[in-house]
């Protein structure tokens, strides 16, 4: 797991995960993995899954990289506190999944919360 700021501002988690050493053979099983770590966890619910890759290949001035075969979120979140409305900011939470030809790569943003960002930290080390 790589930590990086995006753009020098975003503290974003991610891993590659080569498919030549993995289960996974699309990223509908790699969101489908995470969907159940959610569902298993009494702390999250699952919002939505979004097709980030579709959504940008249909618009006129949508642009994906040409190595990029597909890429998904899911859209999810902890619900542990909401102590005022400004905790509503930074959520909900979502991992991104994006396929190339040999591997994929899974990213998310740091949550507010540690005890959070090191379940989705457990969660994107245990695919492999």
């Amino acid at each position: 797991m790589q930590y990086t700021h995006f753009m020098d501002k975003y503290p974003t988690h991610h891993a590659d995960l080569l498919k030549a050493e993995t289960r996974f053979v699309s990223v509908d099983d790699v969101i489908r993995y995470f969907r159940n770590k959610v569902e298993a966890d009494p702390r999250a619910c699952v919002i939505a899954e979004f097709d980030h890759y579709a959504h940008t290949k249909s618009l006129p001035e949508g642009e994906v990289a040409a190595d990029i075969l597909a890429a998904k979120h899911l859209v999810f979140c902890f619900g542990l506190k909401l102590p005022n409305a400004l905790a509503m900011a930074p959520r909900p939470r979502s991992i991104g999944v994006t396929e190339f030809e040999d591997r994929f790569v899974i990213a998310f943003l740091q949550a507010p919360n540690p005890m959070m960002n090191d379940v989705m930290q457990e969660w994107v080390e245990s695919c492999s």
